[in-house]
């Protein structure tokens, strides 16, 4: 059976950074869920690799066509979400999916697919670190970095409903102690 793995937390937190070092091991037979988004590119985001970036009236005719598994409007239309056919397309080559996804997003996929999904949300050190973290990115405005901020508090409100709790405040520790866990996920 394919698996799902969950990586869900505040912008900032680190998932991504633990998703990429679970992703580089061969063994886990991992692949990237690629999100879609209304959001435009970043830096040097590339559509179909970061993300299938689509307008926001493309994305309101993909939901009215059913195309997704779950989707969020997480800010005014600033929509995310996970297409069906990216999974398909992913359990059709043999392998487990991992995501890096919003709260609510990871959340209804777990309720979709219970036994084969493990949730985990990775719990930045506090907010401060969050916002430092953000800055330090300086690809947004001052006013996307409040919206984060202020969703961030709201996030972590739901940290307790996923199946495990990953605190970043050490990054040796939290990549090893998901690693641990998706290997004993994947092989029970």
């Amino acid at each position: 059976m394919n698996k799902l793995i969950i990586f869900s937390a505040p912008s900032g937190s680190g998932k991504t950074t633990i998703v990429k070092h679970l992703l580089s091991l061969a063994p886990l037979n991992l692949a990237f869920s690629i999100s879609a988004t209304s959001r435009a590119p970043r830096g040097e985001e590339v559509h179909g690799k970061e993300y299938y970036f689509l307008s926001a009236e493309e994305f309101k005719q993909r939901i009215a066509d059913n195309d997704f598994l779950e989707w969020e409007e997480v800010y005014q239309n600033y929509f995310y979400g996970t297409l069906k056919s990216e999974v398909e397309r992913l359990w059709a080559m043999g392998k487990n999916v991992v995501f890096d996804i919003d709260v609510a997003g990871g959340l209804r996929i777990k309720k979709q697919f219970p036994e084969q999904t493990l949730a985990i949300f990775v719990e930045p050190p506090s907010i401060a670190v969050l916002e430092e973290r953000l800055r330090a990115r300086q690809t947004e405005t001052e006013e996307k970095i409040q919206m984060r901020l202020d969703k961030a508090a709201q996030e972590m409100a739901t940290a307790h409903l996923f199946d495990v709790i990953i605190k970043n405040d050490d990054l040796p520790r939290a990549l090893q102690e998901a690693e641990d866990l998706v290997t004993d996920f994947i092989n029970k």
